[in-house]
């Protein structure tokens, strides 16, 4: 953006009633800003579309509006399966304190952005033998996640002499309420049930091995902070419990997050202060049982989500049967859960705007965006009322900083993949 010019945040100029608020977005003369670069801009340095562009400003606000609102023992750690893209990730590593891995792959993105080996948790519930040596060897933290898994480490240790750094992912008694995913309170794939844990202690004992930490994840995406405070209260509360009745020394507590993000309409942001405030109390009531523990709040959506933006072009507008359908060249093979085929049950749009003509007051008539494949699921938008639409238009799509493209069928149908670019100084 050239000095001197203004940027506006209007997020009534081209807001459909059908997603929550744009209260984060900013233009120039009605075109998009991106970190203070006009999309434009983007997509010519770009060179092509589709392409996702993440705001490197939100990510670092972001991160500092975490440091300001939660307790200061607490160390913040980026959950790379929300968004591996290697330049971000880098980024996060001079912000965050520590990173969270679900496989190999994540776990050498997180190593090569030179995050130190002990600020790694390798978490998940199908760690194949090769991953479980390589983390060891790496000297990455595992969550163990069931019994048979601390067997195959107990074995890699006495074969290879190394020392494993080791928590206990616990399934709890207890959910995250009002989650957009429940991550514990049931019968689950994840983590050890809360009943188990002290069988597992003892197993790893008798294979030589030293339990230090827990890691206890109920459930993501709330925008609730009052659920989210209960639920770390009961998950500093089972920690001292399991402490205390396993003779644990717990130098590590990951709680997990569970902070969410608004994508839909009369969802708002979380109290990210009343959240942090809640915590603390939770911290002083615990502060002697929990003395010496490092405190892990996990987080991953909420770090970058609201910093990313998917932008595709219109190739074509045609009519049918009376209803008005915009296509363009991007959709569900780059940004599944847009479409709404990765994990609502009932299909919901995400904010999208119209980047080149946020300036424009809405037509009034309702479009459906659709992507270029040969399926009816591939729908950006449906029945949106966005200003005028023309061939060359850029759409996008708000929201898109997490689960965006790794968690997409890339190869489906054979269209090429979106670019990635890192936006801002």
């Amino acid at each position: 953006m050239r000095p001197g010019t203004p940027r506006r945040t209007d997020p009534e100029a081209s807001e459909a009633r059908q997603h929550a608020p744009l209260s984060r977005v900013q233009h120039d003369r009605g075109e998009l800003l991106i970190a203070g670069e006009r999309l434009s801009e983007l997509a010519g340095r770009v060179g092509s579309t589709p392409f996702y562009a993440y705001d490197r400003d939100l990510v670092a606000q972001r991160v500092d509006d975490l440091r300001k609102a939660l307790p200061e023992p607490v160390q913040l750690h980026y959950a790379i399966k929300a968004n591996p893209q290697r330049e971000l990730v880098a980024q996060l590593a001079a912000l965050v304190d520590g990173f969270d891995v679900a496989s190999a792959g994540e776990m050498r993105i997180a190593l090569d952005s030179g995050m130190s080996a002990p600020r790694i948790g390798f978490a998940g519930p199908g760690k194949r033998i090769e991953e479980l040596r390589a983390a060891v060897a790496a000297g990455v933290r595992v969550s163990v996640e069931s019994l048979t898994e601390m067997h195959r480490i107990a074995t890699i240790a006495a074969e290879t002499g190394a020392v494993p750094r080791l928590s206990i992912r616990v399934n709890p008694d207890f959910e995250l309420k009002r989650s957009g995913a429940k991550m514990g309170g049931y019968a689950s794939q994840f983590g050890i049930d809360v009943e188990q844990v002290p069988a597992v202690v003892a197993a790893a004992r008798a294979g030589g091995l030293t339990v230090d930490g827990l890691h206890i994840y109920a459930g993501s995406q709330n925008l609730d902070a009052g659920a989210i405070g209960e639920a770390n209260r009961l998950s500093l509360q089972l920690a001292s419990e399991l402490a205390a009745q396993c003779e644990l020394e717990l130098a590590s507590l990951n709680i997990g997050g569970g902070f969410g993000i608004p994508y839909f309409e009369n969802e708002r942001d979380l109290d990210i202060a009343a959240v942090g405030a809640a915590l603390g109390e939770s911290m002083a009531a615990h502060a002697g049982t929990l003395r010496g523990t490092q405190l892990i709040v996990e987080l991953g959506r909420y770090l970058v989500g609201e910093a990313g933006y998917y932008v595709t072009r219109v190739l074509d507008i045609k009519t049918s049967r009376g209803e008005r359908f915009a296509v363009v060249d991007g959709g569900l093979h780059h940004h599944l859960a847009n479409s709404g085929n990765f994990g609502q049950v009932l299909r919901k749009n995400y904010p999208v705007v119209v980047g080149n003509k946020l300036n424009a007051a809405a037509d009034g008539v309702p479009v459906s965006i659709v992507g270029p494949l040969c399926t009816p699921l591939d729908m950006v938008a449906k029945n949106v009322v966005l200003p005028r639409l023309d061939i060359g238009d850029l759409i996008v799509v708000l929201q898109s900083g997490a689960y965006g493209r790794s968690a997409s069928p890339l190869g489906f149908l054979g269209h090429p993949p979106p670019a990635e670019i890192l936006a801002g100084v």
